[in-house]
């Protein structure tokens, strides 16, 4: 008879099972990458869609789905447990590759779009949390930025190959194909050999926040606090909306905005490529840095260099050599941000509030999807690509400010996990964060 494994935190101790949610979570990335350059100029050549606005409907259906599919996660994810979310958001890719495949209409691309969001937001939620849960909370951030390094990676090699591929096959073709060879693939990894982390949340949660409430706050109460009513929470919230508010345009309307100017779909590609592959090379080190630095000047800095990038790109023309050198600016500048925004998000909740307030902040991370592909959508086809593009890029600056003046500064003991119980509501277990 075999014993069972005794659990322990640390990414040294989980190596096996961190490691496979890493390569679980570069599926996840490849599902979506495989969209950022060719379904665009598919909206427009095979589907013969004139308004900019018309062919971002995908993200803003993407975007939406995403958004309240992660809240419901975040909710979820204690009662259910986080292998079965896992699973379902893979059984939900399976349609989106039949659906593009049999499209008589844009409609239907918009549809497959839902059931991508619905994937993204349970496996993609489910591979955060799960890291987290198994490393505890010395190598937080460590931990992220290799996570987020894995799906990014994803996105970055499917962007790059997809517009290689489809300028010798058929667009649609090669998101139909690969689309179903690695939502098979990935469902069948997750089913047979990934293990829940329950039982991790309950460790750290006694060794480490034993004076909090071990009760998963209401979801309502999550909502609040990482909504509006924590400053630590708010700020992380709003600078992941106006991050994936930015990254939206890039993914919808930048292909276009290099298509008009002479592009060929290889070098839309490329540029494609070179963002998510530089944040995804970069966080893993910038993750690390975060544990040691504090979370807030990173994402200051990134949200600053981000607006930088696509005030560049504003002004570029449409150049592709312009263009993809703002690509690693936006790289690096998203590097900087985005494990560094869940990062200090878990830092704020005990280890059973987690799963439901970085499902809020995710909610709200992923609706900038949507709110972005509609800005884009709207002021493109009203000022011209880069008009667009100059609007997004004032957001995002304003949107680092309200950062700096809002979020509170953390000790570096704080960053550095600590262990003080009494950081630590015991209403809702959200650290009210104003040192």
């Amino acid at each position: 008879m075999g014993s069972t494994p005794r659990v322990q935190l640390g990414l040294r101790e989980n190596a096996r099972q961190f490691s496979l949610l890493v390569l679980i979570n570069a599926f996840v990335g490849l599902m979506v990458g495989l969209e950022r350059a060719v379904l665009p100029l598919v909206g427009r050549e095979s589907f013969h869609l004139s308004s900019t606005a018309a062919v971002l409907t995908f993200i803003v259906a993407f975007g939406i789905s995403k958004a309240f599919t992660n809240l419901g996660a975040g909710a979820l994810a204690q009662r259910i447990g986080r292998r079965r979310l896992l699973i379902a958001g893979w059984a939900a890719a399976l349609p989106v590759p039949l659906l593009i495949a049999v499209a008589p209409s844009w409609t239907w691309v918009v549809i497959a779009n839902v059931f991508l969001g619905i994937n993204q937001g349970l496996a993609w939620s489910m591979t955060v949390v799960m890291k987290i849960d198994l490393v505890g909370p010395k190598r937080r951030g460590l931990a992220l930025g290799l996570n987020e390094a894995a799906g990014y990676g994803g996105v970055a090699l499917a962007a790059a190959l997809s517009g290689v591929l489809a300028s010798l096959f058929a667009p649609r073709d090669v998101v139909v194909v690969a689309g179903a060879a690695i939502a098979i693939t990935a469902l069948l990894v997750s089913v047979l050999f990934v293990r829940d982390t329950g039982a991790h949340v309950a460790l750290e949660q006694a060794q480490h926040h034993a004076a909090a409430d071990a009760t998963p706050p209401r979801l309502r109460d999550a909502f609040a606090q990482a909504s509006y009513r924590v400053p630590a929470l708010r700020s992380c919230s709003q600078a992941g909306l106006v991050n994936n508010l930015n990254d939206g345009l890039s993914w919808g309307l930048v292909p276009l905005f290099l298509a008009a100017h002479g592009a060929s779909v290889t070098q839309v590609g490329l540029v494609a490529g070179i963002y998510p592959g530089v944040w995804a090379v970069a966080q893993i080190a910038t993750g690390h840095w975060s544990d040691t630095i504090g979370r807030k000047p990173l994402i200051v800095a990134g949200m600053l260099l981000q607006a930088a990038a696509l005030t560049i790109l504003a002004l570029s023309g449409g150049r592709v050599a312009i263009a993809a050198g703002t690509a690693v600016l936006l790289g690096l500048g998203t590097a900087l941000v985005y494990p560094t925004l869940i990062a200090a998000m878990s830092d704020a909740v005990s280890p059973v509030a987690r799963a439901p307030v970085v499902g809020v902040y995710r909610f709200w991370r992923d609706s900038g999807y949507a709110l972005g592909a509609l800005i884009a959508g709207a002021t493109a086809d009203a000022l011209g690509y880069g008009g667009a593009i100059a609007i997004v890029a004032a957001l995002t600056a304003a949107s680092g400010l309200w950062v700096l003046a809002d979020m509170p500064a953390q000790r570096r003991k704080a960053v550095q996990a600590t262990t003080e119980p009494e950081a630590v509501s015991t209403s809702v277990a959200v650290k009210a964060g104003g040192r």
